[in-house]
């Protein structure tokens, strides 16, 4: 019984996926259209058209799934030699490095925003 809960669950949280297209066809915006299903669901279950008892469950089980969807493409990557080699680290260390500082500027950024808004406020 509780695996065909979750699964009419996944199918419930598909049909955003199928809005998200439908929306996608009709309006052209920069965003794939699983997004826009997630915006839609997260909309629906603000305005209460869809309670969180309704797709919990499926939701948890996808969630706890996930590392199965990136499994290929870390084997994927073994194939190649050179991300095991110097040419790798340095490739890892410049992905490190550039996401630090990405962080570092969007806190900054966003700490001076803050400060600039509390600032006018007064």
């Amino acid at each position: 019984m509780k695996i065909l809960t979750i699964i009419i669950q996944i199918f419930f949280i598909h049909l955003f996926l199928f809005l998200g297209v439908g929306v996608k066809h009709f309006i052209p915006v920069p965003i794939p259209a699983s997004m826009i299903g997630l915006i839609l669901l997260l909309i629906a279950l603000f305005t209460k058209l869809v309670k969180i008892e309704w797709i919990e469950q499926g939701g948890n089980w996808l969630l706890a799934e996930l590392l199965l969807f990136f499994v290929p493409s870390a084997v994927g990557i073994v194939n190649y030699n050179e991300i095991l080699s110097w040419e790798g680290f340095e490739m890892v260390l410049l992905i490190g490095a550039s996401t630090f500082i990405v962080m570092a500027t969007t806190a900054f950024t966003s700490d001076f925003i803050h400060k600039r808004k509390g600032s006018v406020a007064k």
